[in-house]
């Protein structure tokens, strides 16, 4: 990152920070190498096993530690995805930490921002350099670790269970939703920093804020779009492959919805309760794979609608406060 081209509180910001900034910009190089060096190392095991005429289903006694090597190889490469998963889900509250902390919070608690306010800087020129220099770095850092993360999950499945899309390490991982968190976190870091004028009050409200914002998003995201249902007939059901499942429960006769819990205490008589409530079919309500795109940007949405909401409240903070 070159500071020749940018002038004023930018260049500053830049400057004063380039050891964060440089290291949130080495991940994406870090991450890609570790999601394609593992695949390729993946299919290379896989064509050395192959060349072993030795099977996994069919384990012979000459085999077995060749299996057993094989199948720890291949468990550990399947760790990467989860370690880069994991990076995904804890990046937004390191950026909302950085902003909220070293950015924001460490300034206003120090004073040093008055030197800035006093070089003919607008305070509002300096709250957008604040916020703009770590916006562009992270808009860019995480589009490109989701995209590597996306493109790993599509690699072709090993001989362990790959996790479904709706699952959170894989779903907070892939698509908007992690550039949405990312952003949303940046901005509420700025508000803490701004309304606490202390480094470590600020930093520890943005931690609990992304969890209280996971925790609110996750208990709500099966509602962001219209589920599809389908029914039954009773003593079987299946869930449709690579569906997730949002309720399941009994339809009477009458077409009224009953809880699955309805005849959960007649285990010996299960027939007797059905006809007692008048149940004629079971029903589920699930989301198919391919609502992954809607979920995805209505939760982005919404993310970026509070992070619009959150610059506005730090620009009114600081007009208040600092003219």
């Amino acid at each position: 990152m070159s500071t020749i081209a940018l002038r004023g509180p930018a260049r500053v910001v830049l400057t004063q920070h380039r050891r964060a900034l440089q290291l949130l910009g080495a991940l994406p190089v870090l991450v890609v190498v570790a999601l394609v060096g593992a695949s390729l190392w993946s299919q290379h095991l896989t064509d050395v096993f192959a060349s072993t005429d030795c099977s996994v289903n069919h384990v012979t006694l000459d085999c077995g530690n060749t299996v057993h090597t094989f199948l720890d190889h291949e468990l550990r490469l399947q760790k990467v995805f989860d370690w880069a998963a994991l990076l995904m889900m804890v990046l937004p509250a390191f950026i909302g930490i950085f902003v909220a902390g070293p950015v924001i919070g460490r300034e206003m608690e120090s004073g040093t921002y008055r030197l800035a306010l006093s070089q003919s800087v607008a305070p509002a020129r300096w709250l957008a350099a604040k916020l703009a220099v770590p916006a562009v770095v992270t808009l860019a850092c995480v589009s490109v670790l989701s995209a590597a993360c996306a493109w790993a999950w599509s690699q072709p499945d090993n001989h362990y269970e790959k996790p479904e899309w709706y699952e959170r390490g894989v779903y907070g991982s892939i698509g908007t939703v992690p550039v949405g968190y990312a952003l949303c976190m940046l901005a509420l870091g700025a508000l803490a920093g701004l309304l606490l004028r202390r480094t470590v009050a600020a930093m520890v409200s943005t931690v609990i804020g992304y969890g209280a914002l996971v925790m609110a998003l996750n208990s709500v995201r099966d509602r962001l779009w219209p589920t599809v249902t389908t029914t039954f007939k009773l003593g079987s059901f299946d869930v449709p492959d690579r569906a997730s499942l949002v309720r399941r429960g009994w339809l009477s006769a009458s077409g009224q919805r009953l809880p699955d819990t309805t005849c959960q205490h007649w285990a010996d008589d299960l027939e007797q309760c059905l006809a007692d409530q008048h149940i004629t079919r079971g029903y589920l309500d699930y989301h198919p794979a391919s609502h992954f795109w809607p979920l995805q940007l209505v939760e982005t949405g919404i993310l970026l609608a509070l992070a619009a909401l959150a610059v506005a409240l730090t620009f009114r903070v600081l007009r208040r406060r600092h003219g």
